[in-house]
């Protein structure tokens, strides 16, 4: 190991136990999505970390989410603010470290944080609060480098990622035009794999209207929503079935009412997955070819709502290079550094949609995410400050050359 490293890598050894101590102070905060006073809890707590690093920070308001109600009516819901934390702009490499604030643990009813033999137990200790402890001691750690001012960066931490980065996705686009290359800091799958190619992901509603009518005197006359929602629901499972890559999930349905009405209102909710733009695209046209079809029955009213929030991310050339990157700098650390295809999605794929190459699964080791069981191997947490830490002050000495021409 080179000495201009060796002190700083050996310093984040030292950081296990601040690190344990910050996951679950952390985890202990509720930052639903949705639970704005509980973001900005979660949100101040951040920035009194992160003020070590003696970055400029900002608070970003976002816009608010649309969204169709239970009566199908778009409505708007407040979303939290992000953080952006910035140093060296000017630097000729600059690089965008992301990963967010919010789980989807609901406030209440969740078991309490704990310690359990080297195991940290609690709502979004891996996903993705243990993240954001490994971001802060690996660049900690590089602003005690000779070499920090040749790199500069942004940090970037959004309160809405799980529920698809509605409000910050314009500042993950703008942030992409900015950087050179994008580390991202969601868990590791739970052996310590990291994730290369992701499927793109779409959250969709249909809306459908027809016409009430009393069942025992003028059935004929009204138009049943729900005999056209199971209609599109077999609809949409046919088209699925065409392409075995393609995955179509029918995840909510509402409506209806006193059964000898006829129903003049129903909603659907689902989520489709593809692997590459061309099945997207194709899979756009087939659920909108299906809407089409619906529109043209007497009576009835079929309103789609949502898009494909995620497009699909591929392993090209520039990624290839970073991931290999990333593995030489874990073989220097004695770090396994295997890498697999997700179905899941993440921010990484809207930067790789808006063109920065990036690496997305920096964060550590942990399972069962999205529930009360999720965990966090412990260890993890300062191996890999170690290999994100490595891997920058590479970038400061020009051994590594990922730089693409920036506006």
């Amino acid at each position: 190991m080179s000495d201009n490293f060796a002190d700083q890598l050996h310093w984040i050894d030292t950081q296990q136990e601040q690190m344990v101590r910050l996951v679950a102070t952390w985890s202990s905060i509720n930052s639903w999505s949705y639970n704005l006073d509980g973001l900005a809890r979660m949100g101040n707590a951040l920035v009194q970390e992160f003020e070590i690093l003696d970055g400029q920070i900002q608070h970003v308001e976002l816009a608010p989410q649309s969204v169709v109600d239970a009566n199908g009516n778009v409505v708007d819901k407040p979303l939290g603010k992000a953080i952006q934390i910035s140093k060296r702009p000017d630097a000729p490499v600059q690089v965008l470290l992301a990963i967010h604030m919010d789980t989807v643990h609901r406030p209440g009813g969740l078991p309490e944080t704990r310690l359990d033999d080297q195991v940290l137990h609690g709502p979004g200790v891996a996903d993705a609060k243990g993240g954001l402890a490994v971001m802060l001691v690996a660049l900690q750690a590089f602003e005690q480098s000779p070499l920090r001012n040749h790199v500069g960066w942004q940090v970037l931490i959004n309160p809405d990622e799980e529920i698809g980065s509605p409000g910050s996705s314009p500042l993950l686009v703008q942030a992409a035009a900015r950087h050179h290359l994008g580390l991202v800091f969601e868990p590791t799958l739970p052996d310590g794999t990291l994730i290369a190619a992701r499927k793109g992901s779409g959250n969709f509603t249909v809306v459908l209207r027809g016409r009430s009518a009393h069942v025992g005197r003028h059935a004929e006359q009204g138009r049943n929503a729900i005999d056209a929602m199971a209609d599109l629901i077999v609809a949409l499972r046919q088209m699925a079935q065409q392409d075995k890559d393609i995955t179509l999930n029918v995840g909510r349905v509402e409506g209806g009412g006193p059964v000898n009405v006829v129903p003049n209102l129903a909603i659907c909710r689902f989520n489709v997955r593809v692997i590459d733009k061309r099945q997207q695209q194709w899979a756009a046209q087939g659920i909108a070819k299906i809407i089409d079809q619906l529109n043209d029955r007497d009576g009835l009213n079929a309103t789609l709502h949502g898009q494909f929030q995620s497009p699909p991310k591929t392993v090209d050339a520039p990624t290839r290079a970073l991931m290999d990157a990333v593995t030489q700098c874990g073989r220097q650390l004695a770090i396994d550094v295997p890498w697999q295809d997700s179905g899941g999605v993440c921010d990484g794929n809207k930067l790789a949609a808006a063109g920065l190459v990036n690496i997305d699964t920096l964060g550590p080791q942990g399972g069962n995410l999205h529930n009360d069981k999720e965990y966090l191997l412990v260890s993890s947490l300062t191996q890999r400050a170690k290999l994100t830490a490595l891997l920058m002050m590479k970038l400061a000495t020009g051994q590594l050359n990922m730089m693409t021409t920036k506006a």
